[in-house]
């Protein structure tokens, strides 16, 4: 006699966790893309909430309202700001500059500034207050 099962087994895969496996790698890979892409401009403005802070060298580059430039508290000229700029990297393997300009002034009179940073090459941060 020959006996059959009645029910045959039948092979099945559970599919409902794979949407939230699915949307957890999409996010994790969203987030991991963002934060290793390397082309991405860090902006500060004028006024943040919170500030950066340096842990390299740096060199102050102050600007007052009446247009007085100063270089780690030396007075200077507009027209020996780059040579004393110059100067106060001499030795530094990476240079930074930490620009404080007032608020009053022009884009003008900071992009001036920044100018001379890139014709020497120096990378330039701008100094915020903290709201």
């Amino acid at each position: 006699m020959r006996l059959r099962r009645k029910n045959r087994f039948a092979a099945e895969v559970s599919t409902a966790s794979l949407n939230d496996i699915m949307f957890f790698l999409l996010l994790f890979f969203l987030i991991v893309s963002t934060v290793a892409n390397p082309s991405v401009i860090k902006l500060m403005l004028p006024k943040a909430a919170k500030s950066q802070s340096l842990n390299k060298q740096s060199i102050s580059v102050s600007v007052s309202k009446e247009k007085r430039y100063y270089v780690n508290n030396t007075p200077v000229s507009f027209s020996g700001l780059e040579n004393a700029i110059s100067r106060a990297v001499e030795g530094i393997v990476e240079p930074t500059i930490v620009l404080r300009t007032d608020k009053s002034l022009s884009v003008q009179d900071l992009v001036d500034v920044l100018s001379i940073g890139n014709r020497l090459r120096i990378k330039m941060v701008l100094s915020t207050d903290s709201k």
